[in-house]
């Protein structure tokens, strides 16, 4: 199952969390209901034993009151707690008691474990998520939380850290990032939210008991006193039967979710040994996969494995068992779990240079999922990579940021250098208008970004272009550390750098396109307008200006730009595309069309992107601004593009 598959399969299992979520409801209506009519006299027991029919005897008034608030309290309950939750990922990382782990950590396992995130993130096409570590758990957990790859986090345990081979963090992170591109994450969050109203009757239960207690203190005799704690206890009963539902809706929702993954994780690495060491080293860790906050019960289901215990634990569990995941990735298994006090950490950094020895050459041969090749050899596995990124893009990530100067690389990862690396990416290389550009920072940003912008400066200057996405995907999460205040400043004196020589060009489209793509919801809470699905024929304007601003990207030769349109317009079944003259296209056009073609149907976004890369690819040569600007179009699509091997 690919990325776009996945995508569609989200939406099912939101319908059917839906559905669930409604037979919970109904069943706690009609509980609730049949408590309030034994305890306030609608129903007579004597009644009953005389023969008289059940339904006759509801006041069917009552009932429709009855249903109407609990219906109320459930869905007051469940938009409170995803209010709550609003702020994605990052709310429920620190609900956990996570600590966010600052990208510059000098701790070699820390530095580890963020090494790992990058490489994945990179070979992924998409900035790496903040990692989160819950220091109090001995356990060895991990999850992944938010609404989207956007806003997303990883957050791990400190067992994790402290007991896992590099080769099996691998593993479990790449079990996480299929949550992320998959769409479990929001499905997680919404899960959270509606377990949240189910249980809210028991709650409410337990503070109508608390509240008759004390009634009954002043007025022992009262016999409304004595029905009200009699409706609190059955409330709190109820609330059980609302544990005993939302246990059922979490199993039926996470549980082969949970074996996708693992095979993504194991699709991912080209290494099942990561991944099942991983599992394997729970099974022999006296801890094992337990997390021990009290918040951990209503977020079980994102962990990387069963995170709590409890009743029913057979009938209720988020994950399937050890044995049973592990024997799906590795069938001669026998039997026995790890139980080393710790891994080799040497021996570790041994099996990493050792994957690290495969030279360029090897990798641009073996790798058949790029889009350009000597006769375009297969150009839909480079979508078929977009959510699913090989070892070999991983080794090709690392390698890429290796190569990368060290102060440049280490000025990325924090707030202060990731502004500096992007203003010296848009600063020009005529030297009047660099000046302007120098000028302007040092009257409007920050005295020692602007300072450490001419340090880098020189350093960026002869960096091959191929190194920009990478930056730009280094940068971004150190970016999401600023404050609201310092990211306008920020954005606003980028836009005027890219303003002064009076033109936009593509580079700085796409760099301004990707950066604020993943960067403005979080800081300014962007209201998400309801999604209406289209088909690609409904937004063949759209397609026509896409392909065509692809199309032109890519030479300078009218006839060739005619033939990249020609070829990418073949792939697509929508009929009369023609190709925009250059004048007539605005990139304040190109952004409306990309917000429109965002809406597409998952499984038709593939097609789209597929065209794209024919456009690009249709000479046998695709340059990095291609890239950029097809990494640009899959990043608003919500679709992260690997990095193309060149």
């Amino acid at each position: 199952m690919n990325f776009f598959e996945s995508q569609d399969r989200a939406r099912k299992h939101t319908f059917q969390l839906v559905s669930l979520f409604a037979l919970a409801v109904v069943s706690l209506i009609i509980m609730t209901n049949l408590l309030v009519m034994v305890v306030f006299g609608f129903i007579s027991t004597e009644q009953v034993q005389s023969g008289e029919s059940l339904i006759r005897q509801i006041d069917w008034r009552t009932f429709a009151t009855v249903s109407a608030a609990v219906a109320a309290v459930v869905l007051v309950g469940s938009f409170y707690k995803m209010l709550a939750l609003s702020a994605g990922g990052k709310a429920v990382a620190e609900s956990l008691g996570g600590k966010l782990i600052p990208r510059n950590t000098n701790d070699p396992q820390q530095r580890k474990l963020l090494n790992v995130v990058e490489e994945i993130s990179i070979a992924s096409g998409t900035p790496a998520p903040p990692v989160y570590v819950l220091a109090d758990e001995a356990g060895i957990n991990a999850f992944a939380a938010g609404f989207s790859p956007r806003d997303a986090v990883i957050g791990v345990t400190q067992g994790t850290i402290d007991h896992l081979s590099r080769e099996q963090l691998q593993g479990v992170i790449a079990h996480e990032f299929s949550h992320i591109f998959n769409g479990d994450m929001r499905l997680n969050i919404r899960l959270i939210g509606v377990l949240n109203g189910i249980l809210i009757i028991g709650i409410l239960g337990y503070y109508l008991l608390y509240s008759a207690s004390f009634s009954r203190r002043g007025r022992s005799n009262d016999k409304g006193a004595a029905a009200m704690l009699a409706l609190a206890i059955g409330l709190m009963v109820i609330g059980y039967a609302g544990t005993f539902f939302g246990g059922l809706i979490k199993a039926a929702v996470s549980r082969q979710r949970e074996y996708l993954a693992d095979a993504s994780a194991v699709q991912f690495t080209r290494n099942p040994d990561g991944i099942a060491g991983a599992l394997k080293r729970i099974g022999g860790l006296e801890s094992g996969s337990k997390v021990e906050n009290p918040a951990a019960a209503e977020i079980s289901h994102a962990f990387f494995a069963q995170g709590v215990s409890g009743f029913m634990q057979a009938l209720s569990a988020t994950h399937p068992p050890l044995d049973k995941r592990i024997l799906r990735i590795d069938p001669h298994w026998d039997g026995k779990f790890d139980t080393l006090d710790k891994p080799d950490s040497r021996r570790d950094e041994e099996q990493a240079a050792k994957q690290e020895t495969m030279t360029r050459a090897e990798l641009a041969q073996k790798v058949a999922t790029v889009v350009t090749g000597a006769a375009m050899a297969d150009v839909a596995n480079a979508i078929d990579q977009i959510g699913n990124p090989s070892q070999e893009t991983i080794s090709y990530a690392r390698d890429l940021v290796a190569e990368l100067p060290i102060a440049i690389k280490e000025a990325a990862r924090e707030p202060y250098g990731a502004r500096a690396v992007i203003y010296s990416l848009v600063l020009d290389k005529g030297q009047p208008v660099r000046d302007r550009q120098l000028k302007h920072l040092q009257d409007y940003a920050d005295v020692d970004v602007y300072r450490l912008t001419r340090q880098l400066a020189a350093q960026m200057k002869p960096l091959d272009i191929k190194y920009r996405l990478v930056l730009i995907d280094i940068a971004i999460p150190a970016l999401k550390q600023l404050s609201l205040d310092q990211y306008q400043v920020f954005r606003d004196n980028l836009g005027a750098l890219i303003e002064i020589d009076a033109r936009v060009e593509v580079l700085e489209w796409t760099l301004q396109k990707i950066l604020f793509n993943h960067l403005d919801d979080q800081f300014f809470k962007l209201k998400q307008a309801q999604k209406r699905s289209f088909n690609a024929a409904q937004l063949k304007p759209e397609i026509e200006l896409l392909l065509s601003v692809m199309a032109y990207a890519g030479d300078q030769d009218p006839s060739k730009i005619e033939t990249a349109f020609a070829a990418a317009a073949n792939t697509l079944e929508i009929s009369g595309l023609r190709l925009l003259a250059r004048n007539d296209i605005k990139l304040s056009d190109l952004d409306r069309a990309l917000q429109q073609l965002a809406n597409l149907k998952p499984l038709q976004k593939p097609q789209l992107l597929l065209a794209c890369a024919t456009s690009a690819g249709h000479d046998q040569n695709i340059s990095t601004v291609e890239v950029e600007v097809l990494r640009a179009f899959a990043d608003v699509l919500d679709c992260p593009m690997p990095p193309i091997i060149k």
